[in-house]
């Protein structure tokens, strides 16, 4: 069934009284999204920041009358803003497609260093006699396409882990505890406060005819008193440093630590957070942003 969009240009200072306007006229979706090429990554904490240019777009019914609905979107526009125009619109139909096929036909099998692939599980691995990381991310984040990702995949292809006990926190689809299991670690722990990253991850695992007990999930705050040779944690700058401590002490002395999820901005500020216990490596940066890698010091 096709459907029928209207996409409205406008500030942050209006994204919100249009959006309850679409909603209003019984839009069925409403997102907001970037309309001028001004990307917002991490935003400040407690703060919901939108783009200078917002493009909002309201999804209907096909069956919608589109006359009907601008009128009561322009009236009630003019009801909140009277001297001000209604801003710049466009009405488009849009075809259904099948977003799940459409997606999985895009996402490719990923090389990573040497050793390393990830395949999605609905194609065939390119290199039978390579590491092979068979993926279905389901709901979880984590596909290895996204710079954060591939960074701690690297490090995890250029190290030897093997009978090594990791710690994979924010696990997501668990990729990184998977990659680190079938590169040699005996022995997995996910942590992430999403159930569906806890189900991906058991899911994952069975994927790559692992062991189920070679891969633990846990809640934060659920982990056993763990410490780890490899503590592997993607997330963002904010948590990673709030979690500095708690990550901090789940690593045994000379254990290694590799973080992402951080800008290049934001590097010298979680370096600090973490430098009471590990000494650190070069910054490995790729695009904008950044994977941090460390030893813990003798405590």
């Amino acid at each position: 069934m096709p459907w029928l969009q209207i996409k409205i240009d406008t500030t942050p200072a209006h994204a919100e009284v249009l959006e309850e306007l679409l909603l209003a006229a019984d839009a069925n979706a409403v997102t907001l999204e970037d309309g001028a090429d001004q990307p917002l990554f991490e935003p400040i904490r407690g703060t919901t920041p939108l783009w200078q240019q917002t493009r909002i777009t309201g999804l209907f019914d096909a069956e919608q009358d589109s006359k009907a609905m601008i009128e009561a979107l322009q009236s009630g526009w003019a009801s909140v803003f009277p001297d001000q125009p209604f801003p710049a619109s466009r009405l488009e139909i849009l075809e259904d497609k099948d977003w799940e096929r459409e997606w999985m036909e895009n996402f490719h099998p990923i090389q990573v260093g040497n050793r390393l692939w990830v395949c999605p599980s609905w194609k065939e691995a390119p290199d039978p006699e390579a590491t092979n990381l068979v993926l279905d991310p389901g709901l979880a984040f984590g596909t290895g396409t996204h710079p954060t990702t591939f960074m701690c995949l690297e490090w995890l292809d250029q190290h030897d882990v093997s009978g090594q006990t990791v710690i994979d926190y924010g696990c997501g689809s668990g990729i990184l505890g998977v990659a680190a299991l079938l590169l040699g670690a005996e022995k997995a722990y996910g942590v992430d406060n999403d159930p569906q990253a806890l189900v991906a991850t058991r899911e994952n695992t069975d994927r790559n005819s692992l062991p189920a007990d070679s891969f633990d999930v846990y809640y934060p705050g659920k982990i056993d008193d763990i410490q780890a040779d490899l503590m592997l944690a993607n997330i963002l700058a904010g948590p990673l440093i709030d979690l500095a401590p708690t990550l901090a002490a789940l690593v045994k002395d000379q254990g290694n630590l590799v973080l992402s999820g951080i800008l290049s901005h934001q590097a010298d500020e979680v370096i600090a957070a973490y430098q009471p216990w590990f000494d650190f490596e070069p910054v490995h940066q790729k695009e904008e942003w950044v994977c941090l890698s460390a030893t813990k010091v003798q405590s």
